[in-house]
């Protein structure tokens, strides 16, 4: 096993995305995102990501620095496109509407559309119970089709997570963070490297059988050349049977089909597309009954 120093990978990282094209401030700011998500455990969502960004930029699918541009604002809700900025810039921007929309009216709704890949949807959960908020997050992926749903053999639906933040006064939050699918492409990916296996049956090829085989996934691949999901000829499953296939569907139609990003659509280049619901716990809640029952 190779050991690295976080801090000089995420010198590392940052200098990649800096000769990418993007500022240092934006450089540095995916830089921590991608290796605090290796330092959480969820190398699906870390560094492995690197290679697959800098294509997105090299091809124009994503653009460095990008600013988010509200297209409906009202007290209480915000409507908003990412212009396909990365998911570590442009989610932090509409994050912190929903949140400063929540603080001044007790609940608030936001809905991104056209992000980049987001990351690790948890650290948006994470920014809101900073600020004492509850939230809920529901996700989808246009133009990254790849999980069968309960039952059935072909890609119908996106990874499509789900996440739940809870804060807890004087602790760290209670998170709930989930791809809908057995599991995310992600580790999938991570799997296809050598890394931690795959639980039993993730997968399903075409003719129906179960499988751990990330061939299904990525078709024919070398050990350190890129996975492209296009080859693949089977899908990820849905987890939870029928009821994760449901919480599936409710997320390719609130967090892409309302936000305008596009539900199960493959005709069209990645992005990432979100609702969010913010509730401050001490607007409902003015008794702090809640806060008592959280930390029992």
């Amino acid at each position: 096993m190779v050991t690295i120093n976080s801090q000089k990978l995420m010198g590392f990282v940052s200098e990649i995305f800096s000769r990418a094209g993007s500022s240092k401030a934006e450089a540095d700011r995916i830089a921590t995102y991608l290796t605090t998500a290796n330092l959480t455990g969820h190398d699906s969502h870390g560094v492995i990501r690197v290679p697959k960004y800098v294509a997105w930029v090299q091809d124009g699918s994503i653009i460095p620095d990008q600013k988010i541009k509200i297209d409906v604002d009202t007290p209480s809700l915000a409507v908003i496109d990412g212009g396909f900025g990365y998911g570590q810039t442009v989610t932090p921007q509409a994050v912190k509407i929903g949140i400063e929309k929540c603080k001044a009216n007790g609940v608030a709704v936001m809905t991104l559309k056209n992000s980049g890949h987001l990351g690790r949807v948890g650290d948006w959960a994470e920014m809101a119970a900073a600020e004492g908020l509850i939230s809920i997050f529901f996700v989808n992926a246009a133009g990254s089709v790849l999980v069968a749903p309960y039952g059935g053999v072909g890609r119908k639906l996106s990874t499509a997570p789900y996440c739940v933040g809870i804060p807890r006064p004087g602790q760290g939050p209670v998170v709930l963070d989930f791809a809908t699918s057995i599991v995310a492409e992600g580790k999938v990916m991570v799997a296809s490297r050598g890394g931690k296996k795959l639980p039993k049956g993730a997968l399903v090829d075409e003719s129906g059988a179960l499988t751990e085989d990330p061939h299904v996934l990525y078709g024919p691949y070398d050990a350190e050349g890129p996975r492209n999901h296009a080859l693949g000829t089977g899908a990820i499953r849905a987890f939870g049977e029928h009821k994760g296939s449901g919480l599936a569907l409710m997320c390719e139609l609130l967090g892409g089909a309302l936000t305008g990003n596009g539900a199960t659509k493959t005709d069209r280049r990645f992005s990432n597309g979100m609702l969010a619901i913010f509730i401050d716990p001490k607007v409902v809640d003015p008794a702090h009954f809640f806060d008592g029952e959280v930390a029992r």
